[in-house]
């Protein structure tokens, strides 16, 4: 799992958070290739790298956020044996809210097999309800934001 330069397929050349996943057996459905769920593990997997590597978070108790929205348009089948290199990127900062997109590509050849978004939510646990970024980590998406 990384942070680099990567030019696969049609990512631009340029600093991209990118996570990769080898594919395991478990993955498999029985129509022999990755079940549609799975998918949603990948674009978590990345988005839990991208938490952990870029804004320090390392505890489950450092999340005072939710997940609103998760939304996954499969392009191509992925096999067994392949890896694949999901790229995380910022796309929107609201008031409460945050944007990621996910491109799901093969590492060997950069085939695109997926694309998908998430909106996460700052949430007050205690009340059930949404609540205005923190100013520290707004700060923190906004920096990575201008990355984009």
């Amino acid at each position: 799992m990384a942070v680099r330069s990567l030019n696969v397929g049609s990512f631009p050349p340029r600093m991209a958070f990118t996570v990769e996943i080898p594919v395991r057996f478990r993955d498999i459905d029985g129509m022999q290739h990755v079940n549609n769920a799975v998918y949603f593990t990948y674009m978590e997997q990345a988005r839990s790298e991208w938490y952990r590597q870029l804004m320090g978070i390392h505890s489950v108790a450092e999340f005072d956020f939710i997940l609103a929205h998760a939304s996954c348009d499969f392009k191509e089948a992925i096999g067994f044996g392949e890896t694949v290199v999901v790229k995380v990127t910022l796309t929107k900062i609201g008031t409460s809210s945050f944007r990621f997109t996910y491109e799901v590509r093969s590492k060997e050849k950069g085939t695109l097999f997926a694309t998908g978004e998430s909106v996460q939510v700052t949430y007050d646990y205690k009340a059930k309800r949404p609540v205005p970024i923190p100013p520290k980590f707004r700060k923190m998406l906004e920096a990575e934001l201008a990355k984009s």
